[in-house]
């Protein structure tokens, strides 16, 4: 039985607990979330590549930082402000033995996204992979609760970032080269207490199955992640007491999932393994698409 396979539900016997401010950081959190599986040994099916990973301090991004340093990448990774739970994903990165830079900055700005590229371009000598994966959320209980501070907030760190960052990236794509989304189910199924994430998460697949079809025909492939209730940072920071309780607990396989549920997504997507797909999205979930 693998370590994900023994995971529990958060209501057996994790406490429930708050972080201030979001996106959260890792360091505080009781367990800690699982980044990596024994079971992945890398086989150099991203040897030499380049991937800029926002959010790749912690949670899903970094558990894909990792999974794509152990294939041989070298890895830029983009966050706000968590420079602790950066320094520490870059000291495990360098284990592997790849090139690793951190790039602190706030991806709302579209300027900040436009240097962004260009460093990592300058630093890394190229880019292969971007992976739009970093975003914010805010529990409210009515649409008429969520201000418009709030909103533009949400669409500006979760979609329009993604925006900037997929357009300052392109001109330095090449055939073969991908760029990867992290959506949610809340697209595909609604939130009633996440409106406006889930309005991002939905903007992000129509964008990503836009995009894909435009750069089709320059070889680069364009695909995504819907994740479903995953334990990172975002769920102490966000989450209020009640909705931690049951957090997981309603997916058939009876957990949250882990950022390491995802590292296999992740690397198909990135790598060869996925030359013939664009426009797609993988649904990890523990199955709660089948029982919303």
């Amino acid at each position: 039985m693998s370590e994900l396979d023994k995971q529990k539900p958060m209501s057996d016997g994790v406490p429930v607990q708050f972080q201030s401010e979001q996106p959260g950081v890792e360091g505080e959190m009781d367990p800690k979330p699982i980044h990596e599986l024994d079971s992945h040994i890398g086989t150099g099916k991203l040897k030499d590549k380049v991937a800029l990973i926002t959010g790749g301090d912690s949670g899903i991004g970094k558990a894909v930082a990792i999974a794509y340093a152990k294939e041989g990448a070298h890895i830029a990774i983009a966050y706000l402000d968590e420079h602790e739970d950066a320094e520490k994903t870059k000291q495990r990165i360098r284990e592997e033995g790849v090139n690793v830079t951190l790039h602190a900055g706030d991806i709302a700005d579209e300027e900040f996204c436009n240097q962004l590229v260009e460093e990592v371009v300058q630093e890394h000598g190229k880019l292969d992979i971007l992976v739009n994966n970093a975003a914010r959320q805010e529990v409210k209980q009515s649409v008429l609760e969520i201000s418009s501070e709030q909103l533009k907030r949400t669409f500006d760190v979760n979609f329009f970032s993604m925006v900037y960052l997929t357009k300052a990236a392109i001109p330095h794509l090449e055939t073969g080269n991908s760029i990867i989304f992290t959506s949610s189910i809340n697209a595909y199924i609604g939130n009633k207490s996440l409106i406006d994430y889930t309005s991002t998460k939905g903007a992000i697949v129509s964008f990503a199955r836009s995009i894909a079809q435009e750069l089709a025909e320059k070889g680069i492939r364009v695909n995504g992640v819907a994740p479903g209730p995953i334990w990172t940072p975002l769920i102490p920071a966000t989450m209020p007491e009640e909705k931690q309780e049951s957090f997981g607990v309603t997916t058939p396989l009876g957990r949250p999932g882990q950022p390491a549920d995802h590292i296999g997504a992740y690397v198909m997507l990135a790598s060869e393994e996925s030359a013939f797909m664009t426009g797609q999205f993988i649904h990890i979930n523990g199955g709660q698409y089948m029982s919303s």
